[in-house]
C-alpha cells in the first residue's frame, strides 16, 4: 500500500503549513511508515493511505516518486 506523508523537516520547529512537505512511502501500515521514517527525525503531521484514484492523479505530476526505504 502507498501512503502520503505530510511532514516538516525540522522536528524542533512549530509546524507551519507553508513549510509542509510531502512524500510517498510504500508500507503495510501507518505504523510501518512511522518506523521507516523514525531515523529522519521529521515532524510527521499526517499519514494518508492513497486510494487508487489519488495515486493515478499524483503519478501524473512530474516530481512524483515513491520513497524507497
Amino acid at each position: 500500500m502507498i501512503f502520503k506523508v505530510f511532514y516538516q523537516k525540522d522536528f524542533s520547529q512549530i509546524p507551519v503549513r507553508e513549510n509542509t512537505d510531502t512524500m510517498f512511502v510504500e508500507a503495510e501500515s501507518e505504523r510501518e511508515v512511522r518506523r521507516k521514517l523514525a531515523d529522519r527525525h521529521y515532524n510527521i503531521e499526517f499519514i494518508q493511505p492513497v486510494s487508487e484514484d489519488l495515486l493515478k492523479h499524483e503519478q501524473k505530476k512530474e516530481d512524483f516518486k515513491v520513497e524507497n526505504l
